[in-house]
């Protein structure tokens, strides 16, 4: 029921002002006053608030491609005062995936924050998505996560808050299978919807896993394929088929735990996940921050069905532009090697897999481990040629 006496209360004073108190950049009366006789202010609600909505359309850009990109986070961060405090291991000056903190010989916490935009339409599946992809980066560290915070951006008043909740039991749900507690959150409301979790996990101090740590003859293994930007992309203007969007959901809420443990048992001391900045920014910081030259063999790069298509075809994110940006500068592509290929290396990935940097001789193993596992489209994608300032090298396939 409308509670008239205090809708009059708040209608007033918004029109004494001459600004909508809840949104200044509006009048009062507003639009939705005007067109179905609610007013927000006042705590009403739409009585048909969606329940159903696909998440996508509240969005610009879906996914990890809602990211800053790389050169322009580069330059804000640039001239803040460096960290010099002994206990912190790891900090924002090698970009590595988590900041790692020594608490004891024997203790360090490895702390990291991800938030991002829906980029599937499935609430519940989202919030697998977006846990999933948070406790990723405690292990590209080789750490534990143990803990979580939720963070969520939403606009309440226009979607059904069972939307918002079917959101954090898909992130309770899978955190829960990746043995990480959530123990509170923050919440605020947006126009556009953002969820993601801020993560403390644990590791040794003298086990952690950075970008700092490739050597010539390691070679890169990949654990799952690339292309959940392209087909993200192509679902938000009806260019993506079914399948291709079933199968980036499965792999995007898919853990990276069972990939880390195998990393980890391996001894393997450098290694990334694969999220936003696509596999050109990931690993180009790996070939920078280790002063090393990464060749990819494109033949052997997993790729979700549909994918190269929808490159081929001009079906490209303006993330994908903002990645090339950032990192073209270290990539070389082989005369032979098609455009899609280099695209591919740009592409956002939201939730993607781990990028291991692993000793020759241990490398046949591994990969089968991680097969084992469950990581079936793992390949090793290339390797370690030499020392550089940070380059890639694009390459048809394997010599």
């Amino acid at each position: 029921m409308i509670d008239f006496a205090k809708r009059t209360r708040v209608m007033g004073r918004s029109i004494k002002l001459g600004h909508c108190i809840c949104n200044p950049k509006e009048p009062c009366p507003c639009d939705l006053f005007k067109r179905k006789n609610v007013c927000l202010c006042a705590g009403e609600r739409e009585d048909d608030a969606a329940e159903d909505a696909p998440l996508t359309q509240f969005v610009e850009n879906a996914g990890c491609a809602s990211k800053i990109s790389q050169e322009d986070l580069k330059k804000a961060l640039t001239g803040l005062p460096r960290v010099f405090d002994s206990r912190v291991l790891v900090s924002a000056d090698t970009c590595d995936d988590a900041g790692v903190f020594r608490l004891s010989d024997t203790l360090a916490l490895v702390q990291t924050v991800d938030v991002f935009t829906p980029c599937v339409d499935d609430a519940y599946l989202f919030g697998q998505i977006a846990a999933a992809n948070s406790v990723s980066d405690v292990y590209a560290m080789g750490g534990r996560p143990l803990t979580a915070l939720s963070i969520v951006a939403f606009p309440i008043e226009k979607l059904s808050p069972r939307v918002m909740n079917r959101m954090l039991q898909g992130g309770i749900d899978k955190l829960r299978e990746a043995g990480t507690v959530v123990v509170g959150g923050h919440s605020i409301k947006d126009k556009e919807i953002k969820f993601g979790f801020a993560v403390t996990g644990v590791v040794h101090p003298k086990k952690i896993i950075t970008n700092a740590a490739a050597r010539p003859g390691d070679a890169l293994i990949l654990t799952k394929p690339l292309g959940t930007g392209a087909i993200c992309f192509a679902a938000q203007i009806g260019k993506a088929e079914p399948a291709w969007r079933a199968a980036i959901g499965r792999s995007m809420a898919a853990l990276n735990r069972a990939s880390a443990e195998v990393m980890i048992a391996a001894g393997v001391r450098c290694a990334t996940d694969v999220t936003g900045f696509g596999l050109a920014g990931h690993l180009g910081e790996i070939a920078a921050q280790s002063g090393v030259t990464a060749e990819v063999w494109a033949g052997k790069i997993p790729v979700f069905g549909g994918v190269l298509d929808l490159l081929r075809k001009g079906i490209i994110s303006g993330a994908v532009e903002r990645n090339r940006e950032s990192a073209a500068r270290r990539v070389e592509r082989e005369s032979g090697v098609g455009e899609e290929f280099e695209n591919l290396l740009y592409d956002p990935q939201t939730s993607g897999g781990l990028l291991m940097c692993v000793p020759e001789k241990k490398a046949a193993g591994v990969l089968a481990k991680l097969k084992a596992r469950g990581a079936k489209r793992a390949a090793i994608i290339g390797r370690i040629v030499g020392k550089s300032e940070g380059k890639i090298l694009l390459k048809r396939g394997s010599r």
